[in-house]
């Protein structure tokens, strides 16, 4: 996200830094600065396109995020690894690119995952950088599984070999690989994406890799970007969590992270369900991945969790492309294991506090009563909204969003009593999906307790909606006018209480 806008402005002069990316604007004697669709607080590529999250690490005193760029997009010509850095995982410092593409003779690297190689186990130096890299080998194209390490605290990264430390066992689809320490087994471990299933690996050296199991999944398609990791759930219980990106729209599920709890004995996993649950249920949160909160933490009772904000079934239609990118991340969030009765456990999320630092002023209502709509005189288009909604006999509830003058545009969050579900809907406002098919994201809602805590951020191009306790989250990308900025509450067939009403202007 942007640099801290706060930090140096005088006579006129503001200095602000989109990702990294330094720029100058001179405010006042007639020059403004341009309208712009650039996110306020989430990430987006200084440039071109970016997409794939890789999982960030944690090295001396700072998070390391590297994910797949493209400096020749629209054109296409494969990506490669850049870089980043934060020290509060909400303000990035841009540190240019780290695995150059066609740099050896196996092309673009694709999603891998990097670790920190404390015991010197591969042999590059206590502390090195390993990257673990899916590329496409140049005999064939095959999906493939190459090293790259860094000796320079991640800056840059040197290939290992031309030939794979993974070779493709004869699959079409085998990439994404994610590796994990094995601390009690004093071993390495490795999630593979193979069409539906996940393949599990083991290798002492991070250099030879042998195959331990597969994990099959049903009715999701493809899966990519496996994740594994371990967590003290609230009732002090461990499990073990298995993730990847997938498509739930055959069963009416979402196209974002599934995940299974379960227990892995180092060589497979078993599942407490066979079907999955959903990290979050809007349009654009892929290939997610999850990681540790900095050293000397615990590292089971929390996570934290990233995604590409954005859907394969339509990556190129955003404004932003008029302004020479097209890239944004969600927002970093917090994740917990909570126990949810009949032997289940259900990923909560919330965001992480240190979005609270981007607060510059605040409005709040103790309480307002409303049947039909009331229109707040209070607009915006970058700020966190919370708020209790409660009510007694109604159909519809909720709050219009990044809303025109003439209330014929805005994005819609609520709960659609009548159809017992919580939902956003970016219908009434611009938004990327041409074919209809992506307008409303939808959740299902226990209507009988009859209010709901919503927790809401709204940037330039995205709306990020936390329900309750975070066991529903809603990551859409929405596309309003720049002057859309009206906020409306709202209820259908009665009245509802709005109480505790606090938007935070970032």
């Amino acid at each position: 996200m942007n640099k801290n806008k706060k930090a140096f402005k005088p006579l006129g002069v503001f200095i602000i830094c989109f990702t990294g990316v330094i720029g100058l604007i001179i405010i006042g004697l007639g020059v403004h600065q341009k309208p712009s669709y650039r996110a306020n607080y989430h990430f987006t590529t200084p440039d071109k396109w970016k997409n794939d999250p890789q999982r960030p690490i944690y090295l001396d005193g700072k998070y390391h995020y590297y994910y797949l760029y493209n400096r020749d997009y629209p054109k296409g010509n494969g990506t490669e690894w850049r870089h980043a850095t934060s020290t509060d995982l909400v303000y990035w410092k841009d540190e240019g690119v780290a695995i150059p593409k066609y740099t050896n003779s196996n092309g673009d690297p694709w999603s891998g995952s990097v670790v920190v190689d404390d015991a010197n186990t591969a042999g590059f130096g206590q502390g090195a950088l390993v990257a673990i890299v899916t590329q496409p080998s140049a005999g064939g194209g095959k999906q493939e599984q190459y090293l790259w390490y860094s000796t320079d605290k991640g800056t840059t990264f040197k290939s290992y070999s031309n030939l794979p430390i993974l070779p493709n066992p004869g699959q079409a689809d085998f990439r994404d690989p994610k590796i994990i320490r094995d601390h009690e087994a004093n071993k390495w471990v490795m999630t593979m994406a193979e069409g539906t299933k996940i393949g599990f690996y083991e290798s002492f050296d991070l250099k030879e890799w042998h195959y331990t199991s597969g994990f099959f999944t049903e009715d999701i398609g493809l899966v990519e970007c496996p994740d594994l990791y371990r967590m003290r759930a609230d009732d002090g219980a461990y499990k073990w969590v298995l993730g990847a990106s997938a498509n739930g729209k055959s069963l009416g599920e979402p196209n974002t992270y599934a995940y299974w709890t379960g227990n892995f004995d180092g060589k497979e996993f078993f599942p407490d369900h066979n079907k999955p649950q959903w990290l979050d249920y809007g349009f654009d949160w892929y290939g997610g991945v999850t990681f540790e909160e900095g050293r000397g933490s615990d590292t089971t009772n929390h996570r934290y969790a990233l995604a590409w904000m954005n859907n394969w079934d339509y990556p190129h239609n955003t404004p932003t492309l008029r302004e020479g990118f097209n890239g944004q991340d969600s927002m970093v969030r917090q994740i917990k294991l909570k126990q949810a009765g009949d032997h289940t456990y259900r990923l909560v999320s919330q965001p992480i506090e240190a979005l609270n630092q981007l607060t510059n002023s605040t409005d709040s209502f103790k309480k307002i009563q409303v049947n039909g709509s009331t229109t707040l005189n209070i607009t915006g288009d970058t700020y966190q909204l919370d708020t209790d909604i409660s009510w007694s006999e109604i159909k519809n509830v909720g709050l219009r969003l990044r809303e025109s003058k003439d209330h014929n545009r805005h994005v819609d969050v609520g709960v659609f009593i009548e159809g017992q579900y919580s939902y956003v809907n970016r219908a009434s406002t611009g938004q990327p999906d041409k074919s209809g098919k992506y307008l409303e994201s939808r959740a299902p809602f226990d209507i009988s307790k009859k209010n709901v805590h919503l927790k809401i951020f709204v940037d330039k191009t995205s709306i990020e909606v936390f329900m309750d306790d975070g066991s529903i989250v809603y990551s859409n990308v929405i596309f309003p006018g720049l002057k859309d900025k009206g906020i409306t509450l709202f209820s259908e067939g009665g009245t509802a209480i709005f109480n505790n009403v606090v938007i935070k202007h970032f």
